[in-house]
C-alpha cells in the first residue's frame, strides 16, 4: 500500500491512502485517513468496528447497477440486508497533478468481473483559512465508460426508508459522547438535518479529549439531501440516490463536490466558516 500527503508548507493535513490492501468484500478504494485539525487531532476513522467499510474520506457508492462500491453487506427488497458477491473496486490510473497541496488523480471503477463501469477523475486539494482552520475540497468527475445505460441507487431506493446513503462520504471518529450537529436557522439534530437540503451542516465532537468541528458545504451546480448519522456513529455524505435511482446514461458525465472546513476547538460560529470556505476560489 503506498500513501501520499497532502501539506500546507511543512504541516501534513491529510494522508491519501491507495486502499489497495482493502478486502474485496470491503469495495476496494483509495480514501483520506488520518485527516487532521492544524494542532494534530485526528477527524477520520477507518475500519471502525460497527462498519469495516468506512474508510476515513472517500467516494463510496453501493449501487451502480447492481456493482457495490461501498463494502458490505446491500439491502435487498426481499431479503433484507444480505452479503453478496457483488463487490466492486476504484483501482489508480494515474496522476494527472500531485502538489504538495492538491492531487488530481484518475481513477477505474471496475465490477466484480473487472469491466470498467466509471472513470473518474478526482481533484483533491487543501486550503488555509486561519490558525485554527483549514478546508479540504473534493471535487469528483464520474464518466459513465460501460457502453451501456446505467444507474445509481442506495438501500433506500431498494425498499430502506432513510438510508439514502452514496456518494462523497466523511466518517468521523467515534467518541463516548456522539458529537453535536447543527445547522443555518436554528437547525439541530440528526432528526431535523437528515435528509434535508441544508446549505451547510456542522458537526462538533471530540477525539481523544480534544474537541474538532467540522462543517460541510456541497459545490457545483447539483446539489443533494445529506445523509447524516450521529447517535449510531458519526458519519456525514451528501446522498445520491436519496430515495429515487439518479439514471447515469452511457458516456454522461456525474459532478459532484464537498467542501469542509476542519477547526480545532467546538466553532463558536459554525456559519461563519460555512461562508468562508465558500468565499475560496
Amino acid at each position: 500500500m503506498s500513501t501520499v500527503d497532502l501539506a500546507l508548507g511543512s504541516t501534513v493535513l491529510a494522508t491519501r491512502q491507495d486502499g489497495t490492501d482493502i478486502e474485496p468484500v470491503l469495495s476496494p478504494r483509495p480514501y483520506l485517513h488520518p485527516v487532521r485539525t492544524k494542532s494534530g487531532t485526528v477527524v477520520t476513522e477507518e475500519r471502525p468496528a460497527d462498519h469495516l467499510h468506512h474508510f476515513g474520506v472517500s467516494v463510496a457508492v453501493p449501487d451502480v447497477s447492481g456493482t457495490s462500491f461501498w463494502g458490505g453487506r446491500t439491502f435487498t427488497p426481499d431479503r433484507g440486508s444480505v452479503l453478496l458477491d457483488n463487490h466492486g473496486r476504484q483501482e489508480h490510473v494515474s496522476w494527472a497533478a500531485r502538489e504538495n497541496d492538491h492531487h488530481v488523480e484518475v481513477l477505474s471503477w471496475t465490477d466484480t468481473g473487472g469491466a470498467e463501469l466509471l472513470r473518474e477523475e478526482r481533484t483533491t486539494r487543501v486550503h488555509d483559512l486561519d490558525g485554527h482552520t483549514w478546508v479540504l475540497e473534493v471535487s469528483v468527475r464520474l464518466r459513465n465508460t460501460s457502453g451501456r445505460d446505467l444507474s445509481v441507487g442506495s438501500p433506500a431506493t431498494n425498499g430502506r426508508p432513510g438510508a439514502g446513503y452514496g456518494g462523497l462520504f466523511w466518517r468521523a471518529p467515534h467518541a463516548p459522547t456522539p458529537p453535536v450537529c447543527t445547522g443555518p436557522d436554528g437547525l439541530e439534530g440528526e432528526r431535523a438535518l437528515h435528509g434535508s437540503r441544508a446549505p451547510w451542516l456542522a458537526l462538533s465532537g471530540t477525539a481523544d479529549g480534544a474537541p474538532w468541528t467540522l462543517v460541510f458545504l456541497q459545490t457545483g451546480p447539483d446539489t443533494d439531501p445529506w445523509f447524516l448519522r450521529v447517535r449510531e456513529y458519526p458519519g456525514v455524505g451528501p446522498a445520491l440516490a436519496w430515495d429515487t435511482r439518479l439514471p447515469l446514461p452511457a458516456d454522461a458525465v456525474l459532478r459532484r463536490g464537498l467542501r469542509t472546513a476542519v477547526h480545532d476547538g467546538h466553532a463558536a460560529d459554525p456559519a461563519a466558516l460555512a461562508e468562508a470556505a465558500r468565499s475560496l476560489d
